[in-house]
């Protein structure tokens, strides 16, 4: 049980890491590209949209919390 928990463990600090916003909307915009997809909509402009607006606003918080 304790290789299982450590396991675990080690992939929640790899995917979430030190903020769990970026992880979540990541989440939410791989779903979001998914469903876009399914419906027949070309949604690859999606993800990387996603992924400057998570990053820079990680960036943003951080750089306030540290001034």
């Amino acid at each position: 049980m304790k290789y299982l928990r450590s396991f675990g463990l080690f992939w929640w600090n790899f995917i979430v890491g030190d903020d769990w916003r970026v992880a979540a909307g990541l989440a939410v915009a791989l779903g979001l590209t998914s469903l876009l997809t399914h419906e027949g909509v070309n949604a690859w402009w999606l993800l990387p949209i996603a992924i400057v607006l998570l990053l820079t606003g990680s960036l943003w918080r951080e750089t306030r919390q540290s001034s």
